[in-house]
């Protein structure tokens, strides 16, 4: 596949913040592939600081399918806003039927992505998915355009920082008595799946002993949903933790994470965005989720903490009430891997 001056390219992102930033090896291939096309990109609100500012986009769309467009007037004023862009391809990264309806009754005249039985009559060119779980979730994504014909030259993530999201951290790092000088560690006790997320005990106690023993600063990260869960760690320490759940954006979560000396996290969003980033030292701590499908790309800076515990990984059991593949690893495991 060729591009051709003048084309206008459409990619359907998938929904979540790892995805997004996985997916960012897939939008630069394609901006490679159509350096002279205008390249837009469709993604839930809640990711759209992931792609702002990318240079190889030249417009994000939003597409809230639980909230704006819920309902089908909603659905049916979205398709029509595709169909007055007059786009020439769209690449669907996301594997849902109602994803390629949509670009369909847009009359997108190329709709490329990997074939489901109940989609597949809605592509015009197929692409048969490898088997699960045989694949990062980066080379996943790449798959789809390498077997439609595109040359894929690399294979990594993504996200861009302003001077602003760098002054902001700065700020209020220098407010919270924090210098350049100090051990500063960001710990980033949230994650999507409860099943992911490290005990809450556990997360006091090493901060406590980051404090203690190794003199650090310890910033608690998170969104405005993480806030109770940064009291609950706060109230069972010893010392006091700074706590900055929903005081930045994801951007400037990105620029904190690039000034601290460790980043502590499970596998989660603000994981990938550490990674990209740049971060100094990070250490992931791993459960239910498969290091070679969501872990971070590359690893060069990062070290992975996971025990066997007999179970299946990945994991896809969200009701799991034992979490023991998370309570394997103690704290002491993570200040061990800090001194490596």
């Amino acid at each position: 596949m060729r591009g051709l001056v003048g084309e206008k390219i459409l990619i359907f992102n998938v929904n979540w913040l790892g995805d997004v930033l996985f997916s960012t090896a897939t939008i630069r291939n394609i901006r490679r592939n159509f350096p002279e096309s205008f390249i837009a990109c469709i993604i839930p609100s809640r990711c759209y600081p992931v792609l702002k500012d990318n240079p190889n986009l030249d417009e994000i769309i939003i597409f809230d399918e639980n909230d704006r467009h819920k309902g089908i007037f909603e659905r049916l004023n979205f398709v029509r806003s595709l169909r007055e862009k007059d786009f020439d391809i769209v690449f669907l990264l996301h594997r849902s039927f109602s994803r390629a309806l949509i670009c369909r009754l847009a009359g997108i005249p190329k709709r490329i992505g990997h074939y489901t039985k109940k989609r597949g009559f809605l592509l015009t060119q197929k692409i048969m998915p490898p088997p699960r779980d045989s694949l990062h979730r980066i080379d996943y994504y790449l798959d789809i355009i390498e077997r439609a014909g595109l040359k894929v030259e690399d294979r990594y993530t993504e996200f861009y920082l302003s001077d602003e999201d760098t002054k902001l951290a700065q700020e209020f790092l220098n407010k919270n008595s924090v210098s350049n000088k100090d051990f500063l560690v960001a710990i980033n006790p949230g994650g999507n799946w409860l099943s992911k997320r490290w005990p809450k005990e556990y997360w006091a106690e090493l901060a406590d002993k980051l404090i203690e023993s190794l003199g650090a600063k310890v910033v608690i990260t998170g969104a405005h949903s993480d806030q109770s869960l940064a009291v609950q760690i706060k109230e069972k320490m010893k010392f006091k933790p700074i706590i900055a759940c929903g005081v930045f954006n994801l951007k400037q979560l990105g620029a904190l994470a690039k000034e601290a000396s460790l980043f502590i996290t499970a596998d989660s969003g603000p994981m990938h965005i550490a990674n990209s980033v740049g971060a100094k030292k990070i250490i992931a701590i791993f459960g239910p989720t498969s290091l070679e499908i969501t872990g971070p790309y590359p690893l060069k800076n990062t070290i992975i903490l996971q025990k066997n515990v007999g179970c299946v990984i990945p994991c896809y059991d969200l009701k799991c009430r034992d979490n023991r593949c998370m309570k394997a690893i103690s704290p002491d495991d993570v200040i061990q891997a800090i001194k490596l």
